[in-house]
């Protein structure tokens, strides 16, 4: 919910209290035009930030910004195939271009395919892993070459729980997953000179089209109907059988690009309803 939507609600004071955390900052979401990504967006400009919305999708990017900013004054669309090197060094230059820095980055573009592990597609576990990890390091290097003449900045990965556990059907989502958590640790140490924290958001099942899109294929391997799926194998160990929401992980996110120091850097956060526990 955007802060035009809060206020029309008559909630101005509940949207002046949370104004502020990420005042002035800049900040570049991958896979911004849907989901978990989008609501990060629109937080993060309530929150005071000037957002880029990058995404493949480029009509639905320019969506997405609009709907942030009609001005286009604080929120830009940029086309991005996260595992093309040209597009992720031209769209990072784009969004230092127009906003004159570039303060945080959510590596947040991703997909999903499940079949079991004997019948997986070498060319979709390929794509996968392009799209998570190729995708990750291309976006945090072409960040971090900005960020250090800066010297300062945040990186944040969206991870998820399966950055910590395992699922049957999802060997490259699981193996990209847990990945990100070792590039955040790199990162982490490799910035800390430069001003430079990482971190990952590793959330539980959130019901985007992601996971939507998972739930009748899921049934189809399992042979069990997709109230199960999402009672039996989505929900099941979360302590009160709820989604997590794309809510839940835009706040995480602030949180995390919010901190004042390096002492939260190379750390994973999960935020999954107890599913997963540390």
């Amino acid at each position: 919910m955007n802060l035009q939507h809060k206020l029309v609600l008559g909630d101005a004071a509940a949207a002046a209290t949370r104004w502020g955390r990420l005042a002035g900052k800049v900040a570049l979401i991958t896979g911004a035009a849907s989901g978990i990504g989008k609501e990060i967006a629109c937080v993060f400009a309530e929150e005071g930030a000037s957002v880029a919305v990058a995404d493949l999708d480029g009509e639905l990017a320019q969506s997405a910004a609009s709907q942030i900013d009609p001005l286009g004054r604080r929120a830009l669309a940029v086309k991005m195939d996260v595992s093309n090197e040209e597009q992720v060094e031209a769209g990072m230059a784009c969004v230092v271009d127009s906003f004159g820095r570039i303060d945080i980055l959510i590596s947040n573009a991703g997909v999903q395919m499940v079949a079991p592990v004997t019948e997986f597609e070498f060319a979709k576990w390929k794509k996968l892993l392009s799209i998570h990890l190729d995708g990750a390091f291309l976006a945090s290097r072409a960040a971090l070459r900005h960020m250090y003449r800066q010297n300062s900045g945040t990186i944040i990965y969206m991870g998820s729980v399966h950055s910590k556990e395992g699922s049957p059907l999802k060997a490259p989502y699981v193996t990209a997953k847990h990945g990100l958590i070792g590039l955040a640790k790199v990162v982490a140490k490799e910035g800390a000179a430069h001003g430079v924290r990482a971190n990952v958001i590793c959330p539980g099942f959130v019901r985007t089209p992601l996971v939507e899109k998972q739930i009748p294929e899921q049934a189809r391997e399992l042979r069990i109907s997709e109230a199960d799926v999402v009672k039996t194998v989505m929900l099941k160990e979360t302590v009160d059988g709820e989604f997590t929401s794309v809510e839940d992980v835009a706040e995480a996110a602030v949180f995390l690009a919010a901190f004042p120091s390096n002492a939260l850097t190379g750390q994973s956060l999960v935020v999954s309803h107890g599913w997963s526990m540390q």
